[in-house]
């Protein structure tokens, strides 16, 4: 069509209309942020000359997106997730609240109620008798080096086959998700199994999109940790277990190289014996650092739907 009109009076004065501009009722800010957006797809439309048949495709596949529940799938991996700590990161450096362990991506797989222990817990229920155990240990201090007593690390991550218990009905509830209260040493304790990786579903919306990219939708092992205690700044993130294929071609732009760690595997049977174990396991040792703040708000995690948490 090679045709432009963005620019014209006619669709100024009728993007301010579709925003409510000339309307009295509404949330100003909605109007602004629908004007800016809506501003600049009609731009696009134009100089790309998105024809009908594209722009309805396109629609089409918002749909799907919103049926098959992949919206939170798709949004990591269009980097929506990474430039959001990306901002706060930058607030937290001005802020001068910079230091401690890295956040990380939160991702759409989290369940609140998790059953809580003690200082140690054991997150699977297993039933998953082809995966390897998993010890996975550390300590939780503040920026000075000294331990954080009673530090709430809530912990969860994938099966042996990449799959979440919740989203997958074969699990049984809470499998491989727990919430540990560290001792008095700041120390939390954790028998599991190794995660697997996981890509998005096959021939699934997000993956067309990320097809039409030339991307995968693949994600190397890891694991989730909401980390919080009084008067120290909530932590999100996840670490990637080395040696993946994808730990540094991941598909939601999760990976931090300090957030990379090794697994150790032990066969020596004293070393099984003393954790209750009954042959060779993999020991994972994430260490965690929280940034002290005064600060209320920033001691809770961010509001956002979650499943099965009250509003």
């Amino acid at each position: 069509m090679n045709v432009k009109i963005f620019d014209t009076p006619e669709v100024q004065d009728f993007l301010k209309a579709v925003s409510g501009f000339d309307q009295s009722g509404g949330n100003d800010r909605a109007k602004r942020i629908m004007h800016r957006l809506l501003s600049d797809l009609y731009r696009l439309i134009d100089d790309f000359d998105v024809t009908p048949e594209e722009y309805w495709a396109t629609v089409s596949l918002l749909n799907e997106l919103g049926a098959e529940k992949q919206a939170g799938l798709l949004s990591p991996g269009l980097g929506f997730d990474h430039y959001l700590d990306m901002r706060m990161d930058a607030a937290d450096e001005q802020a001068r609240l910079d230091g401690g362990t890295p956040r990380t991506i939160e991702g759409p797989l989290y369940v609140a109620g998790a059953p809580v222990a003690e200082g140690e817990a054991r997150m699977d229920d297993g039933s998953d008798t082809d995966a390897e155990v998993m010890w996975l240990t550390g300590q939780v201090r503040d920026t000075h080096g000294d331990p954080v007593p009673g530090a709430q690390v809530e912990i969860w991550h994938a099966d042996s086959k990449g799959n979440y218990s919740f989203f997958d009905p074969s699990q049984s509830d809470y499998n491989l998700r727990r919430t540990i209260l560290a001792d008095a040493e700041g120390r939390y304790r954790v028998r599991s199994i190794i995660p697997s990786g996981y890509g998005v579903p096959p021939e699934s919306p997000t993956e067309q999109v990320l097809s039409a990219l030339g991307r995968h939708g693949q994600r190397p092992a890891h694991i989730h940790y909401f980390v919080s205690a009084p008067g120290h700044k909530h932590l999100t993130t996840q670490i990637n277990l080395a040696g993946d294929k994808y730990t540094y071609d991941d598909f939601a732009f999760a990976t931090r190289e300090e957030l990379v760690v090794p697994g150790t595997r032990i066969e020596e049977p004293a070393e099984a014996e003393k954790r209750g174990l009954e042959g060779p396991f993999t020991e994972v040792v994430f260490d965690i650092e929280l940034t002290p703040t005064a600060v209320r708000e920033l001691q809770d995690r961010h509001k956002r739907p979650r499943a099965l948490e009250q509003a």
